[in-house]
C-alpha cells in the first residue's frame, strides 16, 4: 500500500501551549492518519483508494470500510517515526465521527478510541466539516475568527460564518447537489471517468468557458426574489445533459469536451463566488478561507481570488494537500477543542448526518 506523505511546518500560530495530537480520518475513502503539535504538521500520512473504487464509477462504502481496516494499521506503524515522537509526547487522541458513510467512520472512530484507552489520553470526536475549516489555520497561521469559510466538497457545499472555535452559523449552502458532486456527475457524462474533478478541471485548462451559456441555478424566495447566498447545481446538471444530447443529434463527433468542460467549470465557479463575495460583504466578513475538495479547483480559485481582489477582501486557499480528506485538519480542529477543555465521552459514535452547529454536542 501507498501512502502519500504531507510534512508542512507553518509555526505554532502563537497558541498559549504546545499540544500533540494523533488523529485518524476515515470518513470516506481515504485513510489517514497524523501527528500535528499546534498548527505544525509532524507527519501525515494518507492512502487514496481510488484505484480499488473507479471500476464502479463511485465510492461503495463497504468496499472502503474493509479497505480502512487493511490500511490503518500500516498507516499507524509509521506516522510517529514519520513525526519523531513516541507516546510520551501525544497528548490526545481524536477521530472524525461525523458526516460520513457510517462503516468508514466506525473503523477510525473504533481505532481512536482504542488508542486512547490503551494509552490513556483524553480522546475528541471530529466533526469532517470542521477539520476542512481547520486546514487553513494548519496552512495560514495567523489565520484568526471571524471570517466566511467556503466549505465545497463532493457532499457538501456551504457558506459558514466562523465566531469562533465550535461556533459556527451557516449562511448558505446548496439546495441538491454538492459543487464535488456536481463535477462528478457532468465528467461521468462527458465519459472522463472517475473521480470526475481534477479530470475535468485539467480538460477545462483547455477549453473555451464561453463557448456555452449555462444557467447557474438560483433559488427562488416565496416572497419573491432569489436567495442570496443558496445555490442549486442540479438545474445546471441537466442543462448540460441536454446540452450533449443536442449535440450528439446534430452529429458532434467527438464532443467538443474541453469547451464543454469549460464553460460548465467557469458557471459553477461563477454561482459560487457572486455568491460567497456577497455574503462576505453583507456580513462584515474581510477574509474568506476556502476549504474541501472543490477548494483545488482552478477555476474557481481563479474567480475567486479575482473577486475578491476587487472588493478588497482577502481568500485563502489550503495547498491542494490540506483540501481533500486528511488528518492533519482533523488533528488542527482537536488541538483547539483540546486548549478549550474539551473532551469526548466513550459513547460517542459514528452519524452519517451532524449539522455543523451541533458540533459541540461531541464533547461533554
Amino acid at each position: 500500500m501507498v501512502f502519500t506523505s504531507l510534512q508542512i511546518s507553518p509555526g505554532a500560530g502563537g497558541l498559549a501551549s504546545m499540544t500533540t495530537i494523533l488523529a485518524v480520518e476515515t470518513s470516506c475513502d481515504e485513510t489517514a492518519v497524523a501527528v500535528v503539535r499546534d498548527r505544525q504538521i509532524l507527519s501525515s500520512l494518507v492512502s487514496s483508494q481510488i484505484d480499488i473504487h473507479q471500476p464502479y464509477g463511485g465510492v461503495v462504502p463497504e468496499v472502503a470500510s474493509r479497505q480502512h481496516v487493511v490500511t490503518l494499521a500500516a498507516a499507524l506503524d509509521q506516522v510517529l517515526p514519520a513525526a519523531a515522537v513516541d507516546w510520551a509526547d501525544i497528548d490526545g487522541v481524536a477521530a472524525t465521527c461525523a458526516p460520513g458513510l457510517v462503516g468508514a467512520l466506525m473503523v477510525g472512530l473504533t481505532t481512536g478510541k482504542t488508542l486512547a484507552m490503551v494509552h490513556r489520553k483524553p480522546f475528541l470526536a471530529v466533526h469532517h466539516l470542521e477539520g476542512h475549516i481547520y486546514a487553513n489555520y494548519l496552512a495560514h497561521p495567523d489565520l484568526q475568527p471571524p471570517f466566511l469559510c467556503l466549505l465545497v466538497s463532493g457532499g457538501h457545499t456551504s457558506l459558514i460564518g466562523v465566531r469562533g472555535c465550535g461556533d459556527y452559523e451557516t449562511l448558505g449552502q446548496t439546495r441538491d447537489d454538492a459543487a464535488g458532486e456536481a463535477f462528478d456527475k457532468v465528467a461521468r457524462l462527458l465519459g472522463l471517468g472517475y473521480p470526475g474533478g481534477p479530470i475535468l478541471d485539467r480538460l477545462a485548462q483547455q477549453g473555451n468557458s464561453r463557448a456555452y451559456a449555462l444557467p447557474e441555478g438560483n433559488i427562488s424566495l416565496p416572497e419573491g426574489g432569489f436567495h442570496p447566498y443558496d445555490c442549486s447545481f442540479s438545474g445546471l446538471k441537466t442543462a448540460m445533459r441536454r446540452l450533449v444530447e443536442k449535440l450528439q443529434v446534430e452529429g458532434c463527433e467527438p464532443l467538443p469536451g474541453a469547451d464543454l468542460a469549460a464553460s460548465f467549470q467557469a458557471t459553477v465557479a461563477r454561482s459560487l463566488t457572486r455568491r460567497t463575495i456577497a455574503c462576505a460583504l453583507d456580513h462584515g466578513f474581510n477574509t474568506i478561507a476556502v476549504g474541501g475538495g472543490v477548494a483545488a479547483n482552478g477555476g474557481l480559485r481563479q474567480q475567486l481570488q479575482a473577486a475578491a481582489q476587487d472588493h478588497h477582501l482577502r481568500v485563502l486557499f489550503p495547498p491542494l494537500s490540506l483540501c481533500t480528506d486528511n488528518a492533519a485538519m482533523i488533528a488542527g480542529a482537536a488541538i483547539d477543542h483540546f486548549h478549550q477543555g474539551h473532551r469526548s465521552n466513550w459513547q460517542v459514535g459514528a452519524q452519517s448526518r451532524l449539522d455543523l452547529s451541533q458540533v459541540m454536542q461531541l464533547y461533554s
